[in-house]
């Protein structure tokens, strides 16, 4: 049996791109972490008050990437959140929760002092070689947020004013 020499062309039509490559990409490549917002605003809440959560992070992302010679389209799909409240708490939803007055993913403090929140987003990946159908990369990745200083006070009511004078 002889030597064969293939030509770059030849040899990009014997190499398979398969899932598992496709997959290694996936998670090495650097995806958006999700920038968390806190209401009330000003990094400043209360015990015992609904505060809500929310970010921006919810639409896919894409890049591209050369494997075997052949462009390959890799998409990140936000698919869940994990909001971690900074106090040992934690809760999963597919829902990047909402501005006020919406209030879809809310906490509620029991102390006071300072806590650090954050929002992991889960991604679900899909690929395609050379802009043909898109395939479905098995698994999914999840990329921390970055954590956001929040004070936890307590108020107390005070009357100011006189009644009836």
């Amino acid at each position: 049996m002889g030597i064969v020499c293939l030509t770059p062309a030849d040899e990009r039509g014997l190499a398979v791109i398969t899932p598992g490559m496709v997959k290694r990409e996936f998670e090495q490549l650097a995806w958006p972490g999700a920038e968390l917002a806190v209401q009330p605003p000003d990094g400043q809440t209360l015990v015992n008050f609904d505060t809500n959560f929310f970010t921006d992070n919810t639409e896919p992302t894409t890049q591209t990437v050369t494997l075997l010679g052949q462009q390959v389209t890799i998409e990140a799909r936000p698919t869940s959140y994990t909001w971690h409240f900074g106090d040992g708490d934690s809760r999963t939803t597919t829902s990047p929760g909402a501005a006020y007055p919406a209030l879809d993913v809310t906490h509620g403090y029991a102390d006071t002092g300072r806590v650090s929140p954050s929002v992991d987003t889960t991604y679900q990946g899909r690929y395609r070689v050379n802009g043909d159908s898109w395939q479905t990369i098995p698994g999914s990745l999840t990329v921390d947020g970055r954590a956001v200083s929040l004070l936890v006070r307590s108020a107390s009511p005070r009357l100011v004013g006189s009644y009836g004078d």
